[in-house]
Formats: C-alpha cells, structure tokens, sequence
C-alpha cells in the first residue's frame, strides 16, 4: 500500500476495498473522477481530500492500474445490478400505489389536479 513518509499507509484495503485511510472514501469513489478527467485540485475538492492523500491515492492507482481497474469495473456491475433492482421494484410499487383508491376527503383535490394536467397538456 502507499505510504508516507512516516511509513502511515494512505491507501489501505478495508470491508469496502480499497480506501484512503482514515477516511470512508475509496479509490473507487476516486476513479469516477478520475475517469473524467477531474484535475487532482478538483477530486480534492470534491472529496474533501488533502493535497497528500490525492497524490498518494493517485501515484497507487497509476503503480497497480489494472488491480484498481477491475476492482472498479466490479463495482460499477453491483452499482448497476443494484439500480436495475430498485428501478423495478420501485416500478411495480407505484403501480400498486396507483391503482389504490383516492383516501376520503381528498376527491375534489384530485379534480383539480386532473383538469389542471388537462389544462396543460391542452396548451402543448
């Protein structure tokens, strides 16, 4: 792992992967910025970084570029299974919400709603 000069290492692996120590940001939070092309002051920024952290973080991704590559790309196939799943479950629950009745008291509500969207849709 990347050290500093005191031998502290700044890139260690924890339950998430690959982090900047002492923090609960990982090189994969990272590499999003990375692969846009964010300058190093930027990723610092946005991260809340110190100027030592970004270039120790940095300087290991370019020293074990394939390791954090494809750790990388893993994350980003559960990211995206993990959207996929919500995405459909949330769709299914709304469509149960909508087919629920209006609750009492709330019918001329729903009126107004319906001939304002009307309304609007009529102006397109």
């Amino acid at each position: 792992m990347t050290s500093t000069p005191n031998t502290q290492p700044i890139v260690v692996r924890t339950e998430r992967g690959l982090s900047i120590a002492g923090t609960r940001i990982t090189l994969y939070d990272m590499m999003d910025y990375v692969t846009a092309n964010y300058p190093p002051k930027l990723i610092r920024e946005k991260l809340c970084l110190t100027d030592e952290q970004v270039n120790a973080a940095l300087a290991f991704i370019e020293e074990n570029r394939a390791l954090v590559e494809a750790e990388y790309q893993e994350v980003l196939q559960i990211a995206e299974e993990n959207r996929q799943y919500w995405e459909e479950r949330n769709r299914e629950h709304f469509a149960r919400i909508a087919q629920l009745p209006p609750k009492p008291g709330t019918e001329a509500l729903w009126e107004k709603l319906r001939a304002w969207k009307t309304r609007l849709e009529s102006e397109l």
